[in-house]
């Protein structure tokens, strides 16, 4: 057999022993311990970690890298929604551009292999992020998958002029919707158009939810509601829904459950939730952080997620799914082997399903690869292990080998 490519000795999840994937035509065409053949391009991974690449599931691509534009006093959603209205209208298409394309190469070069991006759309902004997005998209295609959600941040019933915009987004490249009913003077209506817009289209749905921690005041009973009447089961992501973590266990499970009987999967966002809520506690400040494994015991789909990245929502990050991924689990108090392996799933498989993405290393796979400095998933969460190298349809896209130390040579 007469394959492209041939990478030797891979450590896959869940297999004792090492394997090779062989790969023909960008898809694999063989899984097995020291394969016989005839290969353009061979490779040793060296007993290395190789899966299909982390899967981000929300991040807000248009606004990263802002901070030097906006003023961070308070630190509260409020303001963080504010400034960043105030900087996006300074916005172009090619400041938007070279921005995004940053975080992607970050992205990719941490072993990302696919996104959602949010793109916010609205008189201020008008399309010149979106039109921006459309072209990173476009232009990194040969190393990640990126999803297009047009989404209304700073709500939808007052201005009518976000919602034609929106419209023409999803004629024109946009392929979801997103909204934000906690900014909308009339949140139900809001979400009533959103999902409008979403049939009109026959799009997937996202929205930003409950971003508080005050169980009552919430959108969710709505969300869920509209998700049964617009028959949208298995299509909605909520992200956010920071009041969760505010409710008791038994609350939080019945309205888990009914999350998961109306097919409604979330997002959870650990760096912007752990920096914006609780701000008004001066001690034993809450952490604001929706327990995603405890939901997918009550059968939600879960994925941990970037989100923003430096900019007045979160002044931090590098595009690390491994990083965040840590985060989460320290903040948990996870340490049980198959807890981070839960983890290590919401930062891949589970993510790829709620962007309703074929996902896995077996055959007749896309051969999408990458490999980590790491034994399997369980060390490559717990050390945050670096990705070394990364592959799209069997074709190299970033290598990033190992630091070496040059230690003295000590004669005793």
């Amino acid at each position: 057999m007469l394959v492209d490519l041939v990478l030797r000795n891979a450590r896959v999840s869940r297999q004792a022993t090492l394997l090779d994937i062989a790969v023909k035509s960008g898809r694999i065409v063989e899984m097995a311990p020291k394969i016989r053949c005839d290969a353009v391009e061979e490779e040793d991974l060296q007993g290395n970690f190789a899966f299909p690449g982390f899967v981000d599931s929300h991040i807000h691509l248009d606004k990263a890298c802002i901070l030097e534009r906006c003023t961070i006093c308070a630190g509260t959603l409020e303001e963080a929604v504010r400034e960043t209205a105030n900087a996006k209208a300074g916005f172009s298409e090619q400041d938007v551009y070279q921005r995004a394309s940053s975080i992607v190469r970050q992205a990719i070069m941490h072993g990302t292999t696919r996104m959602r991006s949010f793109v916010e759309i609205d008189p201020r902004a008008g399309m010149r992020s979106f039109e921006a997005i459309k072209r990173v998209r476009d232009d990194f295609a040969f190393a990640i998958d990126i999803q297009i959600c047009a989404f209304a941040q700073e709500g939808l019933t007052q201005e009518r002029e976000t919602e034609q915009m929106l419209d023409e987004a999803l004629r024109t490249g946009a392929e979801m919707i997103g909204g934000c009913p906690y900014t909308d003077p009339r949140p139900e209506e809001h979400i009533r158009r959103i999902f409008a817009l979403a049939r009109k289209h026959d799009v997937d749905v996202d929205f930003h939810l409950d971003f508080s921690l005050d169980p009552a005041r919430t959108d969710l009973p709505a969300v869920i509601e509209a998700t049964g009447a617009n028959s949208y089961g298995g299509r909605v992501t909520v992200g956010h829904v920071t009041n969760l973590s505010a409710l008791d266990p038994t609350a939080r499970s019945v309205l888990a459950r009914k999350m998961a009987e109306a097919g409604i999967a979330v997002s959870v966002l650990p760096a912007t939730d752990l920096f914006l809520m609780g701000r008004d506690h001066r001690f034993n400040v809450p952490r604001g952080v929706t327990p995603a494994h405890l939901l997918l015991e009550d059968g939600v789909q879960a994925a941990i997620a970037t989100n923003n990245i430096l900019n007045p929502f979160t002044p931090f990050g590098d595009a690390s799914l491994a990083r965040m991924a840590n985060l989460y689990a320290n903040l948990m108090q996870l340490c049980r082997d198959q807890d981070i392996d839960l983890v290590f799933d919401m930062v891949g498989a589970r993510a790829a399903a709620i962007m309703q993405q074929t996902y896995g290393l077996f055959v007749g796979a896309s051969a999408d690869i990458v490999v980590l400095d790491a034994l399997d998933q369980r060390s490559a969460i717990r050390s945050v292990a670096p990705a070394l190298a990364g592959w799209k349809a069997g074709r190299k896209t970033f290598v990033r080998p190992r630091p070496q130390i040059f230690e003295p040579t000590l004669t005793r």
